[in-house]
């Protein structure tokens, strides 16, 4: 097999964007709205809709690697980090530190043109905490870069990167070609989640680092859409990526084989839509959030303003498998019977909602009013 950093006609990428007139129009569309709804907000529940997209954003990307961070750790450190001066949980997890950093970055960065420093910069950012990883340099080994699956004695080679001595040479051309492309500039792609879609692959393909190749391909989509529409986007495209992981790698696969990228441009093209779409339901349920404490707050004791932040900081469905008395009693260390008084109360309140019964009751927010 032949990938397609071998082929002649690399990196002159090509696609036909016929498949996916329709998702790009909704696409738009769905940006605007999505928008539109984020201006009509009080400065304080947008800075919450930024908070909970980027602390999902930072969660997601690196479970779709297989590291798994704390949700809270990860806000704290967002929130250490925007200087938004609430009481702040203590980050034992140098990993969820360099995630948030990351995100800030990408946040605070998006005009900024593209360079090997800023690169560096975040793959020493991700790779915070981990060990035995080169960080902040291009990979330099001359084993093979391979992307693998499978058991020791029977592994599948599912795509194999160029040498690390053609990296330095292939990322000057690609960091060229990113900025080259900009909203204003020569070259411009025009529609900004198409550039991302190719800078995506374009960068996955190169793989430069020894690790983290993932999560900075992904940063580079998130700066590619912040560029063209002007502003931070706001919306988590590794949310939607991992719930669809299977299918990602297949089409990245794919799409690492040829140099006619149509399949993988609309894979990724209705990936964004869905990742609108839920950008737009995450922005409604911090509306939610927001009028939730707004009529709750003076009225519930400490222990129970505790729980019910906690089960909103997992977003719009709480907690799994919903609230019970043992995960009250948890959250807050307190008595059996206080617990059961609390969670009584906040059902005659109106704050929680009962569901099963007996010994298997369990609770959700009532976000309705």
């Amino acid at each position: 097999m032949t990938y397609n950093w071998q082929q002649h006609d690399w990196p002159d990428f090509r696609y036909d964007l016929s498949p996916v007139e329709d998702a790009l129009l909704t696409l738009a569309e769905k940006t605007g709205r999505t928008s539109g709804l984020l201006r009509g907000l009080k400065e304080e529940t947008q800075i919450q809709a930024m908070v909970d997209v980027m602390v999902e954003e930072a969660i997601k990307t690196s479970e779709i690697e297989g590291e798994y961070l704390s949700r809270k750790e990860v806000m704290s450190s967002i929130r250490k980090n925007l200087g938004l001066g609430q009481p702040i949980e203590q980050v034992k997890d140098k990993r969820a530190e360099g995630a948030a950093a990351l995100m800030i970055d990408v946040r605070n960065s998006y005009r900024d043109a593209l360079s090997k420093e800023k690169l560096c910069e975040w793959h020493q950012l991700i790779m915070t905490g981990s060990r035995g990883i080169k960080s902040g340099q291009w990979r330099s080994h001359k084993e093979p870069m391979q992307v693998i699956s499978g058991s020791v004695g029977k592994p599948k080679v599912h795509f194999e990167a160029p040498p690390s001595s053609r990296v330095p040479k292939e990322m000057t051309r690609f960091i060229a070609w990113f900025n080259e492309t900009a909203p204003g500039s020569q070259q411009e792609i025009k529609r900004p989640v198409v550039r991302a879609a190719v800078a995506h692959i374009y960068f996955e393909s190169i793989h430069p680092f020894e690790d983290g190749n993932g999560r900075i391909g992904r940063a580079l989509s998130e700066k590619a859409l912040s560029q063209g529409i002007g502003q931070p986007v706001l919306l988590s495209l590794s949310r939607t990526i991992e719930a669809n992981r299977k299918q990602y790698y297949e089409a990245l696969q794919a799409g690492q084989q040829s140099n006619d990228l149509t399949a993988w441009v609309t894979w990724f093209v209705n990936m964004a839509v869905e990742a609108q779409k839920h950008a737009e339901e995450q922005i409604e349920f911090t509306l939610k959030k927001t009028k939730f404490f707004d009529r709750f707050t003076d009225k519930l004791n400490e222990r129970q303003l505790k729980v019910m932040s906690r089960i909103l900081e997992e977003g719009p469905k709480g907690f799994k498998a919903g609230l019970n008395t043992k995960k009250y009693i948890g959250i807050t260390d307190t008595s059996k019977a206080t617990a059961t008084r609390d969670l009584q109360d906040l059902v005659e309140k109106r704050a929680l909602v009962p569901f099963g019964g007996g010994r298997s009751t369990r609770y959700e927010a009532n976000l309705e009013g």
